[in-house]
């Protein structure tokens, strides 16, 4: 009798990057910076060390909540303006612009994004439509918006669809938010100038500046206050030391 040769399938995992402090499933090409297709939950390291909240996304996928898409009608501090700025992580982008000259605070939040006052962990499911941004407070008279782009072209690689590095999802693609006409000007404007340099297309997208969201506090100035193993990052304005991602 022929022998019979039986094949089973493959029971291979699919194919993952792994980070020391995240844990990512790599997502389908797009053409698009968002919407495409959900990516599978993704557990962040504060899940892994047990800190982990849960998510009302990954149970319930979200429908657009008229809140989250609503202006940002936060108020700026007197003689102040607000810029919103979405380059991949935020502990490291919100470091760099501390220290700008003419900045006088930062935050890092959620926004863009489809539901109410989301969490980092609703925002780590790739469901809800959310970029990590940094919000900046600035005066107009000692720090042009100008310079803000600046740093925020030099922060991050703008031709990369959803993903920094190893962070890979929605909530890491590049987005210049804008709050008047003058800033999406010069937005555009910064683009097209840096395009110029580029030879691969740039994916950032500018839109208006939405509903924002602050982050949990541990969040914020994540790495001028330690990072994961403690070691403070300068601050101090006009700063040029290398910036430690993660800490």
């Amino acid at each position: 009798m022929p022998m019979m040769l039986l094949i089973s399938p493959s029971t291979r995992p699919p194919l993952s990057l792994v980070s020391s402090s995240r844990r990512f499933l790599l997502p389908k090409r797009s053409s698009v910076p968002f919407p495409y297709s959900p990516s599978p939950a993704k557990m962040s390291w504060l899940g892994k060390i047990g800190l982990g909240l849960g998510s009302r996304a990954a149970a319930f996928p979200p429908s657009a909540d008229p809140a989250a898409a609503s202006p940002d009608d936060d108020v700026p501090a007197p003689g102040r303006e607000f810029a919103q700025l979405g380059a991949g992580c935020f502990w490291g982008v919100e470091l760099a612009l501390q220290r700008v000259p003419g900045v006088s605070s930062t935050e890092v939040g959620y926004s863009q994004g489809l539901i109410h006052q989301p969490s980092y962990e609703d925002v780590c499911t790739g469901t809800t439509g959310h970029s990590e941004v940094v919000r900046v407070q600035y005066d107009p008279s000692e720090c042009r918006y100008e310079d803000l782009l600046d740093v925020f072209w030099s922060r991050h690689d703008p031709t990369t669809l959803n993903r920094q590095g190893h962070d890979v999802g929605t909530q890491y693609r590049s987005g210049i938010y804008f709050y008047s006409q003058e800033q999406e000007k010069a937005a555009r404007e910064s683009l097209e100038r840096h395009q110029e340099a580029l030879n691969r297309k740039i994916v950032t997208e500018i839109l208006p500046a939405k509903k924002f969201y602050r982050a949990e506090e541990y969040h914020q100035q994540y790495l001028a206050k330690g990072g994961r193993f403690g070691f403070g990052q300068s601050t101090e304005k006009g700063c040029n030391d290398p910036i430690r991602c993660y800490g």
